[in-house]
């Protein structure tokens, strides 16, 4: 991971490599959460689920779950998408203090210009001693590619974010920015499947000892933003990520 310490930044240029060992079934006892099966197993949730063709992570007693082998290395990159696995890698490398980061707050950038390396230039041009705001940005193919997720400094330093009002949020909240004004318009299909890809990885399969609540900006600072705008998904991401 040498290439980590001389560089803040990291974009989404890796490719996802799996390997894993012959079929094993686990029969669900009582107890059993599909977070913990997979750790127990080396496997990742993502890969669990698209093994098992699971479409939440609800498991009941007495289900039998096939845990992810050789044979099903195509399944199991397609679980865990090569968006994520510049984030994958460099979050391995981090030391993480457990439970720290309760919260997923998701935010637009108001504007269609931008990424993550630009954001952190202003935002250091208007006195953010760390920089960028946000712990991750989402490109919307103008100045990053679309749906190329850029690892800002704050993450790769594991610090506070400075996205949000409430000192609280920005303690323990993960902010993911996309690029665009949602004000406006759609939040385009790519950007929106690395945006789930990314949080379902943090809630799921993160080593952060915690499954963060979903939140956005305008539910966190109530009455002084409209972040990230009247066409977020606002009714579909609540229902993925009630629990």
């Amino acid at each position: 991971m040498a290439s980590l310490a001389g560089s803040p930044w990291l974009t989404s240029t890796l490719l996802a490599r799996v390997r894993g060992k012959s079929d094993r079934v686990h029969t669900v006892v009582r107890g059993d959460t599909l977070d913990a099966i997979a750790r127990t197993y080396g496997v990742t949730v993502a890969a669990l689920r698209a093994r098992n063709r699971l479409k939440n992570t609800t498991i009941i007693i007495g289900q039998k779950l096939v845990i992810p082998g050789a044979s099903d290395r195509a399944v199991v990159a397609s679980a865990t998408p090569s968006v994520l696995s510049p984030v994958i890698a460099a979050t391995r490398a981090l030391s993480i203090t457990p439970k720290r980061w309760k919260f997923i707050v998701a935010h637009h950038s108001g504007i269609e210009r931008g990424s993550g390396k630009i954001y952190d230039r202003e935002h250091r041009r208007r006195g953010y001693e760390n920089g960028l705001a946000y712990h991750f940005v989402i490109g919307n193919g103008r100045d990053s590619g679309e749906g190329e997720i850029e690892i800002g400094p704050r993450w790769l330093r594991q610090i506070h974010g400075g996205h949000v009002r409430s000192e609280t949020y920005n303690e323990h909240g993960i902010g993911i920015c996309l690029v665009g004004n949602f004000e406006k318009r759609l939040v385009s299909k790519k950007q929106l499947a690395s945006f789930t890809a990314l949080v379902d990885w943090l809630r799921s399969s993160a080593p952060l000892g915690i499954r963060p609540a979903f939140t956005v900006h305008r539910w966190v600072d109530r009455n002084h933003t409209v972040c990230p705008g009247k066409y977020f998904p606002y009714t579909a991401m609540t229902r993925r990520y009630r629990a």
